[in-house]
């Protein structure tokens, strides 16, 4: 089994030919600081608007070497921490709006794909979510109840056991529920792909470039510095590395296995012919992936946090998350007990103190950010690099008036307390996931301890 080398999904395509590095100081008009989906979502929309905008993008290693390469490649509608948390402040309206633009936003990231002619394995198969102990039905039938209340809007459709397990056979299914705003793709397909595009337009990409410093209308390298009048934060997981913003958002580790191909029998028996990505109702969750050539993407946490914000080594990860991550494949699709893994990875997500994403501009010191997506941010980053291109522009379009627009939060806690504090989370979470499965019927209290303590409780 490979261990790191990035992810699978590099793996699989052949790691990228590095483009150059930075040589000297620079003049732009915009400085992006990161080469993942938000830097190059934003590059790409800025560079269509205004082709003639100059525009530099600033990668440390190369694009997609973060989470857009490593991630389960879901590309869903999800809003990051859920829609009800802008009520009190924005109203209805203006949530429900948000939903609706994640639903356009999946069809947009299929759009450019088409146009753009890059093949990231994308099939719409829809978003599968599965129950298989009492308590996780009751968090189905109240998701569904509050989708109901919305109107509908994420499309989601409830399924019985039956109906759930013909559509993906996972052992012990109670029931299930299913929305069609959501695609399968292959992240480092779709990130290399992005990258050949921007740089199609005339955007400049230096890779092997570490930003070591952002400061108002600067980038700072050890290359050289770059001055623009606009420099976009697009950092996610690896914020905390930067100065002065190492409480900003926790770097939060998830990791994939994936296993080998699997035998036309082993598909017979598991279904899944729609190719929907596979989630449950646990507190620990898991998220899946049937693959386009036949294997199971299967992720979930291994350690959830290292000391001191520090992030992983390519994807290097603990030999104890691949025999956790099996045992749970293995009690979701019991045929599969005999099968290899091929690949361990992890990767690195940025988890706000309100577990919400969002969007920010100031004209002033030409400082821009976007980010703290907590795992949703396949489709999130496209619409945050439609939002930056609009507020960078100065046009006050629905896009810029989104309620993640501007949102702030408070920081995290200084060590150790925010070590301590992970600790506490994953280890309740997971003592409830336990509790539940031993025939809890309801939710444990457990897991709303642990909701209050990392934020997710609005």
């Amino acid at each position: 089994m490979i261990n790191g080398e990035v992810s699978h999904w590099w793996h699989e395509v052949g790691m990228p030919t590095p483009r150059p590095a930075l040589e000297g100081d620079l003049d732009v008009d915009v400085a992006i600081v990161g080469g993942g989906y938000t830097g190059l979502w934003t590059a790409y929309y800025l560079k269509r608007a205004r082709p003639g905008l100059r525009i530099a993008v600033l990668e440390q290693r190369f694009c997609g070497f973060g989470a857009s390469g490593r991630n389960g490649g879901w590309l869903t509608n999800s809003v990051t921490g859920g829609i009800e948390q802008y009520v009190p402040t924005h109203g209805r309206d203006a949530a429900a709006r948000f939903q609706l633009a994640m639903n356009d936003t999946v069809d947009e990231v299929i759009a450019v794909a088409e146009r753009e002619h890059i093949d990231a394995d994308i099939v719409k198969g829809g978003d599968h979510e599965v129950a298989y102990t009492r308590a996780q039905l009751r968090r189905r039938d109240a998701a569904l109840r509050d989708d109901e209340a919305w109107g509908g809007i994420g499309g989601w459709e409830p399924l019985d056991a039956a109906a759930a397990r013909d559509r993906i056979n996972v052992a012990g299914t109670l029931g299930g529920m299913w929305s069609p705003h959501t695609a399968r793709i292959q992240p480092a397909k779709l990130a290399a792909g992005l990258a050949d595009a921007v740089a199609r337009l005339g955007v400049e990409i230096y890779e092997g470039t570490r930003v070591a410093e952002i400061r108002p209308h600067e980038a700072v390298t050890a290359h050289g510095t770059v001055r623009a009048g606009t420099v976009v934060r697009a950092t996610e997981g690896f914020t905390a590395g930067l100065p002065g913003l190492h409480r900003e958002w926790l770097p939060m580790n998830s990791s994939l296995i994936v296993t080998e191909r699997l035998s036309a029998a082993m598909w017979a028996h598991l279904g899944w012919e729609g190719r929907e990505v596979l989630g449950d109702f646990a507190h620990v969750y898991m998220y899946a992936q049937r693959t386009a050539d036949g294997r199971i993407a299967f992720g979930g946490r291994g350690v959830p946090y290292r000391w001191n914000s520090q992030t992983d080594r390519d994807g290097v990860t603990q030999t104890v998350t691949a025999r956790t991550l099996h045992d749970l494949l293995v009690r979701f699709f019991p045929v599969l007990a005999g099968v290899d893994l091929d690949h361990l990875w992890s990767g690195t997500l940025g988890v706000p103190r309100d577990w919400a994403a969002s969007v920010g501009y100031d004209p002033a010191t030409g400082l821009a950010h976007a980010g703290g997506y907590v795992g949703t941010g396949v489709a999130t980053t496209n619409l945050a690099g439609r939002t930056l291109r609009d507020l960078i522009l100065g046009d006050a379009t629905e896009l810029a008036g989104l309620p993640w627009v501007g949102h702030r939060v408070r920081r995290w806690e200084p060590e150790p307390l925010r070590w301590l504090a992970t600790r506490v989370i994953y280890g309740a979470y997971g003592a409830a996931d336990r509790a539940e499965f031993r025939g809890r019927a309801t939710t444990s209290p457990l897991a709303r301890v642990a909701d209050f303590v990392s934020g997710r409780a609005h």
